[in-house]
């Protein structure tokens, strides 16, 4: 496949907080927005059946990415915040008299944070476990933070900072052990890593960060032994009664075919993303001294995600040097604050080294002559920016 789907001014690296819809994606959802527009939930003429029809094989397709053991287990959300909301909310509402308590780690995403802290303010116990300076889950700290009142864990596949890939499989099987249901944000592993939903009760994803629409994503739900969720929305009883209304027929197409061209590419463009980590790292370490990798830089670590400080330069500045680039300063959600990441200050980064850090995200797309070009004014711009410093 060629890849030539980017602006020509411009060189993405931000593959982290957003990718770009792939055109296979488009080409199938176009139809479904003027020719087969019908609703799906009007079955009783050939325009509904249609759209029904493209839907339910959507939902096939998001089933057999994850490794779900049914498509009925697919839940179409709005995108991975709702599906993390209906999680998190739905369990604890609707279990409420079986337990108050919930565990997540200290460097979930955002509205995994922010959708605790609304089950803390009415009344729940939110337990926010450590993590290892590579970024993995104590999972002795985890087990010895269960009780009999624990009703959910959720720990995130993989992080959307630093590319930590979470053992996922031996978290499952702690929660198995003490009855508790495990939900996992998969937003940033899906389509890049191998998931087995048979091992957790609830799994996020979101559609734009798999070379899908903006505005769709889906929440796996155990369907056998069922998962009780209080919905979020109420109205028409669509998608099991869990979330209520029209399906966006589109979106849930493009969603589908997003995963399936994820699901047939995800070894050989992991392959090949790897071989682009290795060289834009040979190039930064070796005509850059005192450059820090955040997370873990073993296996365990997604190969199109980097997060990179350099010691005596802001990360801010540094993007303003080449504008020319596209990369992050931290996680999307977050890029407008000047606070340092909390995922870095979960791994026990410096102050200092936090605020130099950069998010890197190659994908898809990316050329090898973006990455060395982007290596190169990296090296430029960093060597630049020492020379001006006071404290370099």
């Amino acid at each position: 496949m060629e890849r030539t789907q980017r602006r020509s001014e411009v060189i993405y690296l931000d593959y982290q907080a957003t990718t770009p819809c792939d055109r296979r994606v488009l080409d199938e959802v176009i139809p479904y927005f003027c020719e087969e527009f019908g609703n799906p939930h009007s079955v009783n003429h050939i325009m509904g059946r249609t759209a029904k029809a493209a839907i339910e094989t959507a939902r096939s397709n998001v089933a057999e990415l994850i490794g779900a053991e049914s498509p009925e287990d697919i839940i179409f959300t709005s995108g991975a915040t709702e599906a993390n909301n209906l999680a998190l909310q739905g369990i604890a509402r609707f279990y409420r008299e079986k337990g108050d308590r919930i565990i997540i780690s200290e460097i979930e995403h955002k509205c995994v944070i922010e959708a605790s802290r609304a089950l803390e303010r009415d009344g729940f116990d939110v337990i926010r476990i450590p993590v290892s300076r590579k970024g993995i889950v104590d999972l002795q700290v985890l087990e010895e933070a269960l009780s009999d009142r624990t009703l959910l864990v959720s720990i995130m596949s993989v992080n959307n900072e630093i590319g930590t890939i979470q053992p996922i499989a031996e978290i499952s099987e702690i929660c198995k052990r003490h009855g508790v249901f495990f939900h996992t944000d998969a937003a940033q592993a899906a389509g890049k890593i191998e998931l087995n939903a048979f091992q957790v009760d609830l799994m996020s994803i979101s559609g734009h960060k798999i070379y899908g629409p903006k505005g769709i994503g889906a929440l796996y739900v155990r369907k056998k032994p069922r998962i009780r969720l209080i919905p979020l929305l109420y109205g028409g009883g669509q998608e099991r009664g869990l979330r209520s209304g029209t399906l966006p027929t589109p979106l849930c197409v493009g969603l589908g075919k997003a995963c399936e061209i994820a699901r047939q590419e995800m070894q050989s463009e992991a392959a090949r993303l790897a071989q682009l980590k290795e060289y834009f790292l040979s190039v930064l370490f070796s005509n850059l001294e005192k450059v820090y990798l955040n997370g873990d830089v073993d296996s365990r670590c997604i190969p199109g995600c980097l997060n990179l400080s350099f010691a005596g330069v802001e990360g801010e500045a540094i993007m303003l040097g080449m504008p020319e680039i596209c990369i992050s300063s931290g996680s999307a959600c977050t890029s407008e604050t000047l606070q340092p990441s909390h995922v870095l200050r979960a791994l026990s980064v410096r102050e200092e080294l936090a605020h130099s850090s950069l998010r890197i995200g190659f994908g898809r797309f990316t050329t090898l002559e973006e990455v060395k070009f982007a290596s190169e004014k990296l090296v430029e711009v960093v060597n630049k920016l020492r020379q001006m410093s006071p404290l370099w």
